[in-house]
């Protein structure tokens, strides 16, 4: 019966996932938000630096001041302007999965993006000084606007190129004269497109794309996503998929990561701007609070304990081997060890420790007991404590993970010790039969 269920489950899940992993236009966001993953690193260790603990107490006011101040144009010519680097991501990968001209397809829709941009006069009395685009309409304000025209423009350019809009050159041509020109018919057509509907918007709406689908769109998925239940049905999900041996974390991170880096955005600007946070859960939060605790799945107790309390050989040679890329959150030798994947003896704990887990660290930070994630990117590979202490700001943010690691050891505790009997029991067995055999 319980075979059959699993095997139900499986054929209803495993091509329902398998799509979602194969799917063209996820994996092309997937890659787009790590092309701006090393840029978010720089500028976050920049906002980390601004803000440590003790500064205030070794500088004067004057002199910190001019320290943050001097590093704050790092943040902002990265994580604040995130929404340019996803665009050219978006157009450039997804015309790389269609092997036509990437570097075309992302400046394509960088453009594109652009011409929906509005840009503001500033002006000194009666003379216009310059036209500005306002920073946010960059990062965090403009990023689904940018998803949404950076998908629409490299689609474009693909249709036409595919159908043959282009100028062929002479042989003798050089190449890169020979690409510009090819590309000439298809950009133009896409930005002209691009162009006629910010003419339309402007001109006979008086408004502009950004604020139409900021309000229309972002802002409600913003809000649904920021809020417990919909996390804890991504983190239910993700540990689904891990069970049946899917890559749970890069199918619902290709999903949800507009929306959680989004949030984390929002959260760094007004971490910068006012030193409060207004979002609790965001990318960070999913990261060093699930992840960050020795894998998806928080399996670094899990290993801990194997080690410490178990008794039988196969429990502690998977402790053994797990527990140094378990410090730095990599989990596939207990995932594919202990087992975990196809193993029913674990589904519960393997499910509920997650989500628990989630659910204490939600209240912790939305009651004002731990502070929320600044927004700054942690590498997810900086161990358990550390990595708390960096996102937040505070050393509560890594007393935390140890309340986590200390539940998370709880739940599993009693199903470890259950799988550690049987081990010890069948380890018996088969050294009897190997003392029977030496015998005879």
């Amino acid at each position: 019966m319980q075979q059959s269920w699993f095997d139900a489950f499986s054929r209803f899940l495993v091509p329902i996932a398998g799509k979602l992993n194969n799917n063209r236009y996820l994996k092309v966001l997937r890659d787009a938000f790590m092309l701006a993953f090393p840029l978010t690193i720089f500028g976050s260790i920049a906002v980390v630096l601004a803000n440590l603990p003790f500064l205030d107490r070794v500088m004067s006011e004057g002199a910190l001041n001019t320290f943050r101040s001097a590093l704050n144009i790092a943040p902002q010519a990265t994580m604040g302007i995130m929404s340019i680097f996803v665009v050219f991501g978006i157009g450039y990968y997804l015309s790389k999965s269609y092997e036509i001209e990437a570097i075309f397809g992302g400046a394509i829709a960088l453009v594109s993006f652009l011409l929906l941009t509005p840009f503001f006069l500033q002006s000194e009395g009666q003379e216009v000084v310059q036209n500005v685009i306002p920073l946010d309409r960059l990062g965090a304000k403009g990023m689904f606007l940018g998803m949404i025209v950076a998908f629409t423009a490299g689609e474009m350019y693909r249709w036409a190129v595919q159908r043959d809009f282009t100028i062929k050159m002479p042989a003798g041509v050089p190449p890169a004269v020979s690409r510009s020109f090819s590309a000439l018919i298809p950009t133009l057509m896409t930005l002209s497109v691009f162009l006629i509907i910010n003419i339309v918007v402007t001109q006979l709406f008086k408004t502009n794309m950004h604020d139409v689908v900021y309000h229309a769109i972002q802002a409600p998925l913003v809000g649904l996503g920021s809020g417990i239940v919909p996390t804890l049905i991504a983190v239910f999900v993700t540990q689904i998929l891990w069970f049946f041996g899917l890559h749970g974390q890069i199918i619902i991170n290709s999903v949800m990561d507009p929306i959680w880096n989004t949030l984390s955005l929002e959260n760094l600007n007004a971490y910068m701007d006012k030193g409060e946070v207004p979002h609790v859960i965001s990318k960070q939060f999913i990261e060093i609070y699930t992840v960050g605790m020795g894998g998806t799945g928080m399996t670094l107790a899990v290993v801990v304990a194997m080690l410490l309390f178990m008794k039988s050989k196969q429990l502690k040679q998977v402790g053994k081997l797990a527990i140094g890329p378990g410090i730095f959150n990599v989990n596939e030798p207990v995932i594919f060890g202990l087992p975990i994947v196809m193993n029913p003896l674990i589904l519960f704990p393997w499910i509920v420790a997650p989500m628990v887990v989630t659910l204490v660290t939600y209240l912790a930070m939305s009651t004002g007991i731990v502070p929320p994630p600044t927004g700054v990117a942690v590498p997810w590979t900086v161990p358990i404590l550390i990595n708390g202490i960096m996102a937040t700001n505070s050393i509560a943010g890594g007393l935390l993970q140890l309340v986590n690691f200390t539940i998370v050891l709880a739940i599993w505790f009693p199903f470890l010790k259950f799988i550690d009997r049987m081990n010890l029991q069948k380890e018996r067995e088969e050294g009897k039969g190997e003392s029977t055999q030496n015998a005879s």
